[in-house]
């Protein structure tokens, strides 16, 4: 029996049979003929000079094949690694910058910068190899200038944008004016499956990776190599998850396939989870100061925000392009705010490189706005829902900075979260939860961000001589359900059972081109592609099909997978014309590439309620309400289930997590899951999500991205929930990961 599942079914997810069963294919399952194993020895130093390297011990290890440095690095002409951005995005002005070495030259700049790579018979003597190298360090002082004699002062950019004249008249005139400074802190954001490479040299480079990225990593790579990107090819099996830490390229992947191609042999490489944590792009690390202008009603007047993103060591992926585009596109966020003045400053610092994570840029504004917006009804004595509500836009909006937000009905998915969280019955609430010698918060947020990300993509629809039809995508997949989704897309256009349908990539030399999956981009950007090739499989199928039914090609019509002559029983399949099209020499297969003009816009409300033990500072998140609007979904269930996952991970940083460092050592402080705390099924209430969908207008299935928005909104609704509850204890503010002895402290100190 075949099945249609098409756009608002919900099938169980095909991939999930293969992974629930072991049948999974992840990096570290390949196997090679006389692969051999890499390790990578890291600087144990955040700054220090590289006085001598004695790798002679280490060579003559047992199994070594190669140990390679800086030294030979240069020798063979290979690359440092550059910022995919280099510019600012809205103004066209270079960032100060120094390249990345592929190996630390002369000096090391952070606590895992790579020094040397080993590569031996067996990952256990690469091991033992690596430490058998000398290294006579010099520590440097951390974070003091200059950490690359590129960037002075380790600034990278020095930004001002918006009207700084009409938010200074403003405030001037303001009613009331409220001021917060807010640490949105550093993360790490430890996929499942930790980073790798298999590296393959036969006259062309092939690298299997865990990656998010494929096309854009690939090139990278190929200019670190110093070969055209035709000479590469990157594969990606399964891979187990990314949140951004692999969506952008690493000095491994260029290391590991020069080693394949010295040693003329197989070199696999991955990470342990405690490399991961120092390695990995980490998140986050945005500093701000902002001031917000009311009149007595109430009304938003302007908003000014000092912002400073400590982006790490170096320049890494997007960072420059997350400080310029992302995080400016919607400061303000979904309130009508007649003026907005930005001042970014980007500096470098001895630690791990900033990368992205869920909506980067867009989760750091969202924070800023949301946590004025309850400091300025506490202080002013506004109720904070009628706050928002009363300064709430209407779409198509163009905010004061000049960009524009197709749709979303922001007011009325406020109104029904707050319904469904039962918001009244909240003051009966607190007071069971008092009468048990407890604190209890309510927190409200409303996130909106822009998805995005690459904006050009791709597919390639082949009809098969075996009836199936091979959908080929630059999108990938790094756990969304695609492989089901994607099919269900395609069906909806032409008809064809989804079971007929396979989803291929995950490789370069599938497709010219890809964006991977970044931003919440796949579905609006392939989804787009997939309508915009149907409609072009359609257009040459009708004249294929007049042909086949005798008829004037104006009189036919296609539906339900079937081409048919209008006013008549008269049909022929879609399967069958592609067959026919195949044999008279005119395929249906049909290559769309398209470059989008637009972002959509995922939002929504997200209400959370809180308990806290003053004794201990130990906070419980016991409640959760969501309403979004993700547009049309595709499949309501998968769309579901990539809330809860962001929903997670942004408890996960409001409750848990912290990338700390030392302040005089630069060292990561948290470094293994011993001291690093990822949310457990334990840390999360059962959430009540529903849906307020408004049609997408930027695209022709009408979708929007779903899988940051959850992060957005938890980080702000968890803090407005925790000073709400410690308010009465003289608590006005708090920010960092909620962890009971930075709680304990707040209500302890002498502001409280």
């Amino acid at each position: 029996m075949t099945l249609r599942f098409n756009i608002g079914d919900t099938p169980r997810r095909r991939e999930d049979a293969r992974f629930t069963t072991g049948q999974g294919r992840y990096l570290d399952d390949l196997r090679f003929d006389g692969m051999a194993h890499a390790v990578l020895l890291r600087s144990p130093h955040a700054h220090a000079r590289i006085d001598r390297t004695d790798a002679a011990d280490a060579r003559a290890a047992p199994g070594v094949l190669a140990v390679l440095t800086a030294d030979e690095v240069h020798r063979d002409g290979l690359l440092p690694l550059r910022p995919t951005v280099e510019a600012n995005v809205q103004t066209g002005e270079p960032f100060a910058f120094a390249p990345q070495p592929l190996l630390a030259v002369g000096k090391v700049r952070f606590v895992g910068e790579p020094v040397a790579l080993i590569v031996a018979e067996t990952r256990a003597q690469a091991q033992d190899a690596a430490e058998r190298i000398v290294i006579d360090w010099t520590p440097l002082p951390v974070n003091a200038p200059p950490i690359a004699d590129e960037v002075p002062d380790n600034v990278c950019m020095d930004w001002h944008w918006g009207d700084a004249a009409a938010v200074d008249a403003a405030f001037a005139i303001a009613a009331h004016v409220v001021s917060l400074r807010l640490n949105n802190h550093r993360v790490v954001t430890n996929p499942m499956e930790p980073r790798g490479a298999v590296g393959i040299y036969d006259g062309h480079y092939t690298l299997h990776v865990s990656s998010q990225n494929l096309h854009g990593n690939r090139d990278a790579t190929a200019r670190a190599l110093g070969v055209p990107a035709a000479d590469v090819r990157f594969i990606a099996p399964d891979v187990g998850g990314g949140f951004g830490a692999k969506n952008f390229n690493y000095a491994e992947f260029a290391l590991i396939l020069w080693a394949a191609k010295r040693l003329g042999r197989p070199v696999k490489w991955i990470a342990t989870r405690s490399e991961g944590f120092v390695s990995d792009h980490q998140a986050r690390d945005h500093r701000a100061e902002a001031l917000l202008a009311l009149d007595a009603a109430g009304k938003f007047l302007a908003l000014r925000v000092n912002s400073v993103a400590d982006i790490g060591a170096y320049m890494a992926g997007g960072a420059g392009a997350v400080q310029t585009y992302q995080y400016v596109h919607l400061q303000g966020s979904v309130y009508a705010i007649p003026s907005i003045a930005l001042h970014v400053v980007t500096v470098l610092s001895n630690t791990t490189p900033i990368g992205v994570t869920r909506a980067p840029g867009f989760a750091e504004a969202v924070n800023i706005i949301e946590r004025l917006i309850d400091a300025a009804a506490r202080q002013c004595g506004f109720d904070r829902a009628e706050l928002r509500r009363r300064n709430m836009a209407t779409t198509p909006m163009t905010n004061a900075l000049g960009f524009s937000v197709d749709s979303g009905a922001f007011a009325s998915t406020l109104d029904r979260a707050l319904k469904a969280a039962d918001v009244a019955g909240f003051s009966t609430r607190r007071a069971d939860t008092e009468a048990r010698g407890l604190h209890r918060g309510l927190g409200i947020a409303y996130h909106i961000k822009g998805t995005g990300g690459s904006p050009h993509e791709n597919v390639d629809i082949r009809f098969e001589a075996n009836g199936t039809v091979s959908l080929i995508t630059g999108t990938q997949t790094i756990g969304q359900g695609h492989e089901t989704t994607f099919p269900q897309m395609l069906a909806d256009r032409l008809g064809i059972a989804n079971e007929q349908i396979r989803l291929c990539q995950g490789d370069t030399d599938l497709i010219p081109m890809g964006g991977g999956h970044g931003s919440s981009r796949a579905t609006y950007m392939g989804g787009t592609a997939i309508y915009r090739a149907s409609e072009t499989i359609v257009e040459k199928g009708s004249r294929i099909a007049a042909d086949v039914l005798e008829a004037a090609e104006i009189d036919i019509v296609f539906a339900d997978g079937h081409f048919a002559v209008v006013g008549t029983n008269r049909s022929v399949s879609l399967l069958e014309v592609a067959a026919r099209a195949r044999d008279a020499g005119k395929p249906l297969d049909t290559y769309h590439a398209w470059t989008r003009e637009h972002l959509t816009f995922p939002n929504g409300a997200h209400v959370v309620e809180v308990e806290i033990d003053p004794e201990t500072g130990a906070v419980s998140l016991v409640r959760h309400t969501a309403v979004d609007d993700y547009g049309v979904l595709v499949n309501p269930m998968i769309a579901t289930g990539q809330a809860h996952g962001a929903i997670a991970q942004g408890a996960g940083q409001a409750l848990l997590e912290h990338a700390a460092y030392d302040a005089e050592s630069g060292q990561l402080l948290a470094g293994s899951f011993m001291d690093y705390a990822l949310p457990r099924a334990d840390d999360l209430p059962s959430f009540h999500l529903e849906f307020n969908a408004t049609r997408c207008t930027t695209n022709p299935l009408g979708v929007k991205g779903c899988g940051e928005a959850g992060a957005v909104a938890m980080l702000p609704a968890i803090h407005n929930a925790i000073v709400d509850a410690l308010a009465p204890l003289g608590v006005t503010q708090f920010d960092g990961p909620a962890t009971p002895y930075r709680v304990w402290q707040a209500i302890r100190s002498p502001r409280a």
